[in-house]
């Protein structure tokens, strides 16, 4: 199992001139200059600008951003196939960007395979050979290659296919070869540069799916290079925003879209649905007073609606655990009655949902019922916060708040 806290790709500092008077652009970078004077008084290009990230081991990290943005440029600088201006790539221990053609040619062979958008297929070879073909350049003997290409055939879903011809297969076939090939070496690191992007879109979502498959199995660190936001929120565990060879952010699909860093990533991600994206994590507000059914009795639980105006409360027994709701109006029964416990009054029959359901998921569960969503632990079962019904019809309609509230009091919901 990969070790996520372990860093497998450490990059800092790292630029790319393309151009004769790299290091003449590259004192004018350093002293602030923009892309388009650079271009203008030296005639070179600034392809990436002192990108600085960290990749996790297992993770799937997206590079995206439009054409001519740099993401392309940037993952080939990971293996050196553009060479760096200047900084650094480390691969765990040592530094890519250091390492002789010997060593940089082990660490391609043996470390990282890429995947491009052109399949880059022999046509005279089966697919058996191709899946085996960067084996065949390792040394690999035939009967070793032969055994674990036809595991990586299976893996990507070809397994009978293996002695047909490239011309035989549709184009989404013939990626999942380009994927097997890469798999075949049993790389540390996959390079994936707009691998899907020449597909027709059904094809293209199938190939997602796939990756997201394979990926659950082998637990891979992957570096996908997209300019489609959908694709990279899909299959993107962290998103990079790139901008004329800078990045201009990292983070989550959901870090990005709740707290987008620069007017450009703001205006990126206007038009992407908020709702299969906010969880319940980023809109739940803590409940600091919950009724706790071993020691509170009706008054006690009175006492604290009183405090903070609630006509409802959440419940918890003694390990913190979410039991469900009780209203001030049963509870005044309770007391009339002289009941010493809350037990009666408990309304267990209430939806609960976990921190990772997104405002689609819990927009349903929210019709008929006039107190907020609890989100719980998937575990334990204890109560983390509520999500009140107004965030989340501000999530899914993007009316401002005095339009929900308008909105709910013609619904008599407030």
């Amino acid at each position: 199992m990969p070790n996520k806290n372990k860093i497998k790709i450490k990059v800092e500092d790292l630029t790319l001139i393309f151009g004769k008077r790299k290091q003449e652009a590259l004192k004018m970078l350093d002293q602030g200059m923009s892309k388009e004077d650079i271009l203008k008084k030296t005639k070179c290009t600034v392809g990436v600008n002192r990108a600085s990230f960290e990749i996790k081991e297992g993770e799937i990290f997206v590079i995206m951003g439009l054409s001519g943005s740099g993401k392309s440029t940037l993952i080939r600088c990971l293996n050196r196939l553009n060479e760096p201006t200047s900084g650094h790539v480390f691969f765990e221990d040592h530094d890519i960007t250091r390492e002789n053609n010997k060593e940089l040619l082990e660490t391609r062979r043996n470390e990282m395979s890429m995947v491009f958008q052109k399949f880059g297929l022999l046509p005279h070879r089966s697919i058996l050979e191709n899946a085996a073909f960067g084996l065949e350049l390792r040394g690999e003997e035939l009967g070793l290659r032969t055994e674990k290409a036809m595991q990586a055939l299976e893996t990507v879903g070809l397994k009978g296919y293996e002695s047909q011809f490239p011309s035989e297969l549709s184009g989404g076939m013939q990626q999942r070869v380009g994927l097997a090939r890469a798999l075949a070496n049993d790389p540390a690191v996959l390079l994936m540069d707009e691998a899907f992007s020449a597909l027709d879109p059904l094809i293209k979502s199938d190939m997602q799916d796939e990756l997201l498959e394979i990926q659950s199995k082998l637990k891979k660190t992957i570096v996908f290079i997209t300019h489609d936001l959908d694709e990279a929120i899909k299959i993107g565990e962290r998103i990079a925003i790139m901008k004329d060879g800078v990045i201009e952010q990292i983070g989550t699909a959901e870090d990005i879209l709740t707290h987008p860093a620069s007017e450009y990533v703001e205006a990126f991600v206007e038009k992407v649905d908020r709702k299969t994206i906010i969880t319940a994590e980023t809109l739940m507000f803590k409940k600091n007073t919950t009724v706790e059914i071993h020691k509170d009795g009706p008054k006690g639980a009175i006492r604290k609606m009183r405090s903070t105006t609630a006509i409802t409360l959440p419940v918890e027994d003694e390990n913190k655990k979410f039991l469900g709701y009780v209203w001030l109006s049963d509870l005044l029964e309770l007391e009339k009655e002289k009941e010493t416990t809350v037990h009666k009054a408990l309304r267990t029959d209430v939806p609960s949902v976990y921190k990772n359901y997104t405002v689609e998921e819990m927009l349903p569960l929210i019709t008929g019922i006039r107190y907020p969503l609890a989100v719980v632990d998937e575990e334990t079962g204890r109560l983390l916060g509520l999500v009140s019904q107004t965030s989340l019809i501000i999530e899914a309609t993007r009316f401002g708040k005095k339009e929900v509230v308008e909105l709910k009091e013609k619904a008599n919901e407030i």
